[in-house]
């Protein structure tokens, strides 16, 4: 990441213009003439070894606004400490001034002002020109991919995730592991590493089910040379699939955290003369942290899954943990010193995508082009507009899942509507058009059917405590989901220090202000059932079909949770 000086210079030479009603008065080119490629992509080359590391891209091709969560709370050991720490409090701990594009890219915080001053953000051609440059400066430097890159958008789910090979091909990638690339279906995953795919497909902890033994399709680790200095790469995939996801696209296959297996793994290539140990991982940061306290012999551990973005490593003892975010917004660069088996020093830079600053790669950007052509109208077909500021980030409801939640409610004609707790889905600002891509954004995958049943009030507080558990659970280990399932047409309480089965209460029905009847029926619509045969119209029909309706989009802020936390 370019330095604080440098930011602070395009945050001052912006500064004399900023009016009475702050930072939504500053000149895009006045703040842009200071913040140029090559300060983003300086970097002070050390050590014998560099790692460039991308995770949770979601399909995101093109440039895309992407608002950072206002809430993450941690848990337990986790309580107050990184990755959940947002807006000002994120700032402080790492020493970032507010109103600068780092902040923009960050945090929360003024979104809607940065975003208009400073842009988009991402995009693969703009990927692809920091690779390079990586490369121009390290010939021998390893790229990795953490996962979640096949599913996401609108020409992912319509070429089954082979556009997204074709430029993960592009960029050269060494490997990378997996997670939503899964539900494709296990035949697609297979299809796509028997002949499209070039880099290696990790993950140690993928088993075969009835065998107990690792699948042969996926490598547990591989070795890669740079500067004499012999390096392992060992693959995590998301242990937790078969719950989070549906396991019938993925029959006969068990995940797992596998913690023993690790072990296992990492005295394996130490044997066999590994000098660094790098875990390409997709547990989650915070999983991925009770791991490196436990498991010895990990120099570094990228991180994905959680989405977390954060300037500097987090150290566990002699292992770096590194986030990289998602969408596309951040390329992480690490150069290691490595002497002796032994990691003696490193730097570390989180470069962010600025799609108007990073000049797009020529051939990444043709290729984005051939593979978008075939889409064209579909993609840029207007459905409606918002008014609001449409976003999906944070441990509770945002406005694309308010937005989803009432069109359920509407169109399938339900009392009450539960949209997952998914993390990727891009951001629209205010006054602009919505288009089937935006839409796409936040609901294209493989089982999109929206469900409409009757449960009991008993039913909906147990739905919604075993997911606060996934979320909450003080243990890392069994925190097994994403975030907290939004929910439109009722209210709650929740207290997150509570054990399991108590944190929800104050179950409130919102079109009539009466509590929820523990034994009474209520009419339930929702989508993206783990369940096979799930039957109903897809989400993108139910929420297109209510945009046109509506035709501007207006939402009212969500206060309808309440978040009771020890921090």
């Amino acid at each position: 990441m370019i330095s604080r000086r440098e930011f602070l210079q395009a945050a001052m030479a912006a500064s004399t213009i900023v009016g009475a009603s702050g930072f939504g008065n500053w000149a895009r080119l006045a703040a842009q003439q200071k913040l140029t490629q090559d300060q983003l992509l300086s970097f002070p080359t050390m050590g014998n070894v560099t790692i460039a590391h991308i995770t949770d891209i979601h399909a995101q091709a093109v440039p895309i606004y992407f608002r950072e969560p206002e809430i993450n709370l941690g848990v337990g050991n986790n309580c107050g400490q990184p990755p959940h720490l947002t807006g000002a409090a994120f700032l402080e701990y790492f020493g970032i001034d507010r109103g600068t594009p780092e902040a923009y890219a960050l945090t929360y915080l003024d979104f809607v002002a940065l975003a208009r001053t400073y842009g988009r953000m991402g995009g693969i051609d703009r990927i692809a020109t920091i690779f390079n440059a990586i490369r121009a400066d390290r010939p021998e430097a390893i790229f990795l991919d953490g996962g979640d890159t096949w599913q996401g958008s609108y020409t992912a789910l319509k070429t089954n995730g082979a556009d997204m090979v074709k430029y993960q091909n592009a960029l050269g990638l060494d490997a990378m592991t997996s997670h939503w690339e899964f539900t494709l279906g296990l035949d697609r995953v297979q299809e796509i590493l028997d002949g499209e795919l070039k880099a290696e497909f990790l993950g140690a902890n993928i088993f075969d089910a009835e065998w107990d033994e690792p699948v042969d399709f996926a490598k547990p680790y591989i070795f890669r040379e740079q500067n004499g200095v012999k390096i392992a790469i060992i693959g995590q995939a998301f242990p937790y699939l078969p719950i989070a996801n549906p396991k019938w696209l993925f029959p006969g296959l068990s995940f797992g955290i596998r913690e023993e297996r690790m072990k296992e793994v990492v005295a394996e290539v130490r044997e066999k003369g590994a000098d660094l140990v790098v875990l390409l991982s997709h547990n989650g940061f915070d999983v991925d942290k009770k791991m490196a306290a436990r498991v010895q012999g990990i120099d570094v551990i990228l991180t994905g899954h959680t989405h977390d973005a954060m300037p500097r490593p987090i150290k566990v003892g002699k292992t770096l943990l590194i986030a990289t975010g998602s969408h596309g917004k951040f390329v992480s660069r690490l150069d290691l010193d490595v002497q002796d088996g032994e990691v003696k020093g490193y730097e570390y830079r989180l470069i962010p995508v600025f799609s108007d600053v990073i000049e797009p790669d020529r051939e990444m950007a043709a290729l984005v082009a051939a593979e978008r052509k075939p889409f064209e109208k579909e993609l840029t077909e207007v459905l409606g507009h918002t008014g609001s500021l449409l976003y999906r980030r944070g441990n509770f409801n945002g406005t694309w899942d308010d937005l989803i939640c009432q069109a359920l409610i509407e169109e399938r004609e339900a009392d009450i509507a539960f949209s997952p707790g998914f993390r990727w889905g891009t951001s629209l600002l205010p006054d602009s058009p919505i288009t089937r891509e935006d839409l796409f954004t936040t609901t294209a995958m493989s089982y999109p059917a929206s469900y409409r049943s009757e449960m009991t009030g008993e039913t909906i507080k147990m739905i919604m405590e075993d997911v606060a558990d996934n979320l909450f659970n003080p243990d890392p280990y069994y925190q097994q989901g994403g975030d907290m399932v939004r929910v439109g047409g009722m209210g709650y309480k929740i207290d997150v220090d509570k054990p399991q089965g108590q944190r929800i209460s104050e179950m409130t029905l919102l079109r009539t202000g009466e509590r929820i009847d523990p034994q009474k029926k209520y009419v339930v619509a929702g989508w993206a059932s783990v369940n096979e045969n799930t039957e109903g119209p897809a989400i993108w029909d139910v929420v297109e079909s209510y945009i046109k309706r509506v035709g501007t989009v207006q939402l009212e802020p969500n206060k309808s949770v309440k978040v009771v936390a020890g921090c």
